[in-house]
């Protein structure tokens, strides 16, 4: 049976890297793999496709100088995801299984340190907003300038992109309804559903 995971758009993409800004960061570069979580925000061009990720990092973090001597890296977004067991559906002979999202974009890292400021408050406005009490860097005082000259803010410009969007979209009819309805998981039933749309099963 065919599996179809890979039918995604850009705004598929943005929207998971929007819920789940928390990417981790791998490289590699002298002494192995470094890998580092980083909430990332995405840059878009014209057309709405994904071109960069833009983000901040602590300059004691012994990766920074791994991304100065390599500056290739892979960002992993991970989705909603979630156990399904036979018990959920009709069929006891059908196998258990693990059904998720995972953005991987692939990044050329440069280092803007002049991008410090508006790095930071670019990502304290995105996951404020909506807030009636929402907080502001101006209320650290003094301590925002000493605390933003230990941290590095960073462009990464897309080079490649994989997601997979493992989501029962290949499931019977019946089977899938089944498997739905018994999951207590709402964001990961939002997912299925938004992939098992019209137009999106083949």
């Amino acid at each position: 049976m065919a599996r179809i995971f890979d039918r995604w758009t850009h705004s598929d993409l943005l929207d998971v890297i929007t819920a789940y800004p928390l990417a981790v960061m791998v490289s590699h570069g002298n002494g192995g793999f470094a890998a580092t979580p980083l909430p990332m925000l995405p840059d878009v061009d014209e057309t709405g496709r994904l071109v960069r990720l833009v983000g901040h990092m602590s300059l004691a973090n012994d990766q920074v100088e791994k991304l100065r001597a390599n500056p290739h890296a892979c960002f992993l977004f991970q989705g909603p995801h979630g156990y399904v067991s036979p018990r959920l559906v009709p069929d006891r002979t059908w196998a258990p299984t693990w059904n998720y999202i995972l953005v991987r974009v692939s990044a050329e890292v440069k280092f803007r340190p002049d991008q410090n400021d508006s790095a930071l408050r670019r990502l304290v406005a995105k996951m404020e907003a909506g807030h009636a009490d929402a907080w502001s860097v101006e209320e650290m005082g003094e301590r925002y300038a000493r605390i933003s000259g230990h941290v590095v803010a960073f462009d990464a410009n897309v080079t490649s992109i994989h997601a997979t969007f493992k989501l029962g979209q290949d499931e019977k009819p019946g089977m899938y309804e089944s498997m739905l309805a018994g999951l207590d998981q709402p964001d990961l039933q939002h997912w299925m559903r938004r992939f098992r749309a019209p137009g999106r099963e083949s």
